[in-house]
């Protein structure tokens, strides 16, 4: 890589190397060692380091921007930050695919602008900069890029099925789960009806009949839910 590209991309994600071997290395595809010089460094090993100075960065960013979310919505969150097509679009707008080495097989396959070799290029780049520099460095230039997409506000929480409800309320009241049981089908292949036995810890059971397994067992769950909220209701 010449040094005015080095330095153009350095300006674009705004941060300077002092060893710009390993800019160079994060450019630089395993198709175009393979091709050109098996003995040449590529970005492999540092996009598999980058990949954790990404998830430990966007995870701490997560978990300091919004204090009273739960662990399983902050997961969902950075599952959507550090996908691939998150990443291919950031790696779009730092301009990495004219920056890339690649094997002319690859070059010809679109590579410059296919989401995996993008994904990995950016992964790649965040590697060099935390081996260059240190892990507070990284997080601060990953947080700086990554602002646009920082989730403004949280998605909403889909509301509970009646089997998780089900679940929840008899591990409170037993400590225990309910059971389901295929009972039978009937009906042509094209129009086949499910009956589904639910047994509950204290060994009542209840049954329902619908067009696949899943959704008999939702049923059968919609119904216990309400014969034991009836039956607290009585208690009270």
């Amino acid at each position: 890589m010449s040094c005015s590209a080095m330095k153009e991309l350095e300006k674009i994600i705004g941060y300077t190397f002092s060893d710009r071997g390993l800019l160079e290395q994060a450019m630089t595809h395993s198709s175009y060692a393979n091709e050109y010089d098996t003995s040449l460094p590529h970005n492999e090993r540092l996009e598999f380091l980058g990949d954790a100075v990404l998830e430990l960065s966007v995870s701490e960013t997560l978990y300091a921007r919004f204090p009273q979310v739960r662990e399983g919505i902050l997961t969902n969150m950075r599952s959507k930050l550090v996908s691939e097509p998150t990443l291919a679009r950031l790696a779009r707008r730092l301009r990495l695919g004219g920056f890339l080495f690649l094997g002319k097989g690859e070059e010809r396959q679109g590579g410059r602008d296919r989401d995996a070799v993008l994904c990995d290029a950016v992964e790649s780049l965040f590697g060099a900069v935390f081996l260059d520099s240190n892990y507070s460095t990284a997080r601060r230039v990953i947080v700086r890029l990554f602002d646009p997409l920082w989730p403004s506000s949280l998605p909403r929480e889909r509301k509970k099925d009646f089997k998780s409800r089900l679940q929840e309320l008899t591990q409170k009241i037993h400590q225990a789960r309910p059971t389901y049981a295929l009972i039978g089908s009937q009906g042509p292949e094209h129009a086949k009806m499910y009956t589904v036995e639910l047994t509950l810890p204290d060994g009542s059971t209840c049954r329902a009949t619908s067009t696949s397994m899943k959704k008999a067992e939702q049923c059968a769950a919609e119904q216990a839910l309400q014969d034991l909220n009836a039956t607290r209701d009585d208690d009270c």
